[in-house]
């Protein structure tokens, strides 16, 4: 499983109630500046990438930016808007 160089994926897991209020406040935040989301289930991914379950299963939900780390437990709202909005981030070139 690779996940995407530039933009911004939700690492998740079923039955997570933490990873689906990330999951609004991440959509909410990210369509403010016309970027897609990528959900993964960490759990089904690891059919193919057991090392992101590994990396991350614990700390679900976890939010990568441009293939990062960037939050996890919980979206850093404030930061993720200051980040995205960075000169010569991909989706401002």
């Amino acid at each position: 499983m690779q996940t995407t160089s530039h933009g911004v994926v939700l690492l998740t897991r079923a039955g997570c109630h933490s990873c689906v209020h990330a999951h609004e406040v991440l959509s909410e935040v990210c369509r403010e500046f016309d970027v897609a989301v990528t959900v993964v289930d960490v759990d089904e991914a690891a059919a193919e990438s057991p090392d992101l379950r590994a990396e991350y299963g614990d700390r679900v939900p976890v939010v990568l930016l441009d293939g990062i780390e960037h939050s996890y437990w919980e979206v850093d709202v404030p930061r993720l808007r200051a980040d995205l909005a960075q000169e010569g981030h991909p989706k401002n070139v």
